[in-house]
């Protein structure tokens, strides 16, 4: 999975990771209470796919962005 699969892949779980922490800062609610919680292993797995993502969006970002890609962009 390369290119555009792989950066859909990874804004998706960044979102996923996103709408958690707002659940967390909201109502001290995690996501990951609905697979077992911090000791089940799929809940790790899935914390460890969003941290991934996040790394390889940050390296990735501004060649797969359109705005900043642009000349004048933010980055």
């Amino acid at each position: 999975m390369k290119g555009k699969g792989m950066h859909t892949l990874a804004f998706f779980l960044l979102v996923i990771g996103g709408l958690n922490w707002l659940l967390v800062g909201l109502f001290s609610w995690d996501i990951g209470t609905l697979f077992g919680g911090m000791d089940d292993m799929v809940s790790r797995v899935i914390y460890v796919l969003v941290g991934l993502s996040a790394i390889y969006m940050l390296f990735t970002h501004k060649k797969d962005c359109k705005a900043c890609g642009m000349s004048g962009g933010a980055m």
